[in-house]
C-alpha cells in the first residue's frame, strides 16, 4: 500500500479524501486541516468538513494554527509518507515537509494553471465570465501554486453556474483525475509540464471591498460577479441608499440609453436596471441590509417611488 498524508480543509477536499480512503491501494496515515473555527451567528466552534470525515474514519488529525516550527510539523515529517496530497488546505507547506515525501508532494488545484494561482481560483473564473475552468494536479514547490503540472482537465462554466456549483463540479473532477493519474505517478511514468510564467494570473482571497459590484459594468459581467460571489459572501450594491446583497440577476437582450444604475422598467414582478454599454439586467432576488433574502416581487411591494428613469443604484462604498 502507498502511504499518504492528506491535507485539506473545505468541502472541496472531502470527495478527494473519501476516494483515497475507499481505495485499498492507499493508506491515509494522517490528515492535516485548519483548526476548528467559530461560524454562524452563534459562533459555534465547528470542525472543518475534512476533519469531520477524518474523524469518522479514525485517522490521526493535525490542526496547527501555524504549521511552520510546530510540533505537528516534525510529527508529519517523521511519518515518512510516500505521498503528500493537498486540496485547498489553506497554509503554505515548509520545504522540509514537501521533501519528506518519498514519491511526491502534489496538489489538486481548482483552475487551469497558470491561470488563477491563489486562494480563490473558482470564484475568479466565474466572476470574470470565463467560458471554462478546470482542475490542475501539480507538484508542490515553495512558491504558491507554481509547480510543474502533472495533469489538467477542463469543464465548461454554464450560464446557471455559480461558485457553489463549480466548487462541487471541480471537486469531483479533481477526485477523478487524481485517482486516474496516481498509478502512473507512483510508477514514475509522469512527464510534468512547467508552467508558463508569462501567463500567470493570480486569484487572491476575496476581500470585503471586492464584494461591492461596480454597477457600471456591462450586464453580463454584473451577472458573472453575482454568481461568482454566490452562495457566499454575496455581492452587493447600494440600492435606494441601502447596502443590498444581490443573490440572482438575469442579463437581458434589451438595450437602453439610460445611465447605469437607472430603472429601465418596473412592473409588478420585474425590476430592470441599466448597466454599462447600454445593457440591462433584471434583479430576481436580493437581500437589503438588516432584512431577509426576498424575491423581487416582495421587494417591490415594500418600496414606493421606484419609477422609470430614476437612478437607484449608486457607488456607495464601491
Amino acid at each position: 500500500m502507498t502511504s499518504v498524508i492528506f491535507m485539506g480543509t473545505p468541502q472541496f477536499a472531502v470527495p478527494i479524501l473519501q476516494a483515497l480512503l475507499d481505495d485499498d491501494r492507499y493508506s491515509v496515515k494522517a490528515v492535516l486541516t485548519q483548526p476548528d473555527r467559530r461560524v454562524g451567528r452563534k459562533h459555534k466552534l465547528t470542525a472543518s468538513p475534512v476533519k469531520q470525515l477524518a474523524s469518522q474514519a479514525g485517522i490521526q488529525i493535525f490542526q496547527p494554527e501555524k504549521l511552520i516550527k510546530s510540533e505537528e510539523l516534525e510529527a508529519l515529517i517523521n511519518l515518512h509518507a510516500d505521498l503528500i496530497i493537498t486540496a485547498a488546505y489553506g497554509q503554505f507547506l515548509p520545504s522540509r515537509l514537501l521533501e519528506s515525501a518519498k514519491i511526491a508532494a502534489i496538489n489538486v488545484h481548482g483552475s487551469l494553471l497558470p491561470k488563477y494561482r491563489g486562494g480563490a481560483p473558482i470564484q475568479y473564473a466565474v466572476m470574470n465570465g470565463d467560458a471554462e475552468t478546470g482542475v490542475s494536479i501539480m507538484y508542490m514547490v515553495k512558491k504558491m501554486d507554481a509547480g510543474d503540472v502533472i495533469a489538467q482537465r477542463a469543464i465548461p462554466i454554464e450560464a446557471t453556474d455559480d461558485a457553489g456549483t463549480m466548487f462541487e463540479k471541480l471537486s469531483l473532477l479533481g477526485r477523478n483525475l487524481l485517482m486516474e493519474i496516481l498509478p502512473d505517478l507512483i510508477a514514475g511514468k509522469i512527464k510534468a509540464v512547467p508552467q508558463a510564467e508569462d501567463q500567470v494570473v493570480f486569484s487572491p482571497n476575496i476581500t470585503t471591498e471586492q464584494e461591492w459590484i461596480d454597477y457600471t459594468l456591462p450586464a453580463r459581467l454584473i451577472d458573472a460577479k453575482v454568481r461568482g460571489l454566490r452562495p457566499k459572501p454575496l455581492g452587493k450594491m447600494m440600492i435606494d441608499g441601502v447596502a443590498t446583497k444581490l443573490i440572482d440577476v438575469t442579463p437581458l437582450a434589451e438595450q437602453t440609453q439610460q445611465a447605469p444604475g437607472t430603472i429601465v422598467r418596473v412592473e409588478k414582478h420585474a425590476l430592470v436596471i441599466a448597466a454599462g454599454n447600454g445593457t440591462t439586467y433584471r434583479i430576481n432576488q436580493l437581500k437589503p441590509a438588516g432584512k431577509p433574502a426576498m424575491e423581487i416581487t416582495a421587494y417591490l411591494n415594500g418600496h414606493q417611488g421606484l419609477e422609470v428613469g430614476r437612478q437607484i443604484i449608486t457607488n456607495g462604498k464601491h
